[in-house]
């Protein structure tokens, strides 16, 4: 019979620290570094990835047009770009748009409105004429307003207010003024920020008729619109 006497030696316990393995601690040390994917990163447009049917429909168009073709005839002949999809297609143009391609967008939108899946978007509009007035096309710019005055879009304040200022920065007054008679007809209520781009722009090209003509009707919609002027300087400053 054992003796209950007999004493054990305390346990020790190994601190966890110290109990960790070792492959722990040299990992620690380890630093990842990740390559820099966006040098190889196809072209975007708004956050999407083009197609590489896309990519090479853009490319074969800006070939053809250095070669000393017409956009018009690059476009309609294309073969690429007439086997894109609807998406794709679309794409295309606001690729072209973005990359200050003006005549090349112009057309490729053409084609796109003669689409049977084609469903105008203002966004769309926006996007041509702010290419078209950068580049100094102002047939071009009133073009692309005529086929905008023959859609029925959705109600879209946010846009109208881009396509406003997009006009008024470029000096389209009548323009400008014709797209705020749409605004209200498709029943994109104007919003301060419509008031104060157009009185402020007609303004600074001189239309002081127009602008204190529009700042009557604002001060009829909002009341005194100076604080908001006030508000809008302090953000841009």
């Amino acid at each position: 019979m054992l003796s209950s006497s007999i004493a054990f030696p305390p346990l020790r316990l190994t601190p966890p620290s110290a109990a960790a393995p070792r492959w722990r601690s040299a990992a620690a040390a380890v630093t990842i570094t990740m390559r820099d994917r966006s040098k190889n990163r196809k072209p975007t447009q708004r956050g999407r990835y083009l197609s590489s049917e896309a990519i090479q429909a853009v490319q074969s168009l800006k070939r053809a047009t250095l070669c000393g073709a017409p956009a018009a005839g690059a476009v309609a002949t294309d073969p690429k770009l007439q086997r894109l999809l609807k998406a794709d297609m679309v794409a295309v143009f606001r690729e072209l748009a973005a990359q200050g391609e003006a005549l090349l967008a112009l057309k490729v939108f053409e084609e796109i409105r003669k689409e049977h899946w084609y469903k105008p978007r203002l966004f769309w509009y926006v996007d041509l004429i702010t290419v078209l007035a950068s580049k100094g096309l102002r047939s071009e710019v009133g073009q692309a307003c005529s086929y905008l005055k023959r859609e029925q879009l959705e109600p879209d304040t946010d846009g109208f207010n881009l396509l406003l200022k997009t006009l008024l920065d470029a000096e389209f007054t009548q323009l400008t003024m014709d797209c705020f008679r749409l605004m209200k007809l498709w029943d994109s209520e104007p919003d301060r920020t419509t008031y104060v781009t157009l009185v402020k722009g007609l303004e600074s090209v001189g239309e002081t008729d127009l602008s204190a003509q529009m700042r009557l009707e604002a001060e009829s919609d909002y009341g005194d619109l100076w604080d908001f002027f006030d508000e809008e300087e302090a953000i841009v400053a």
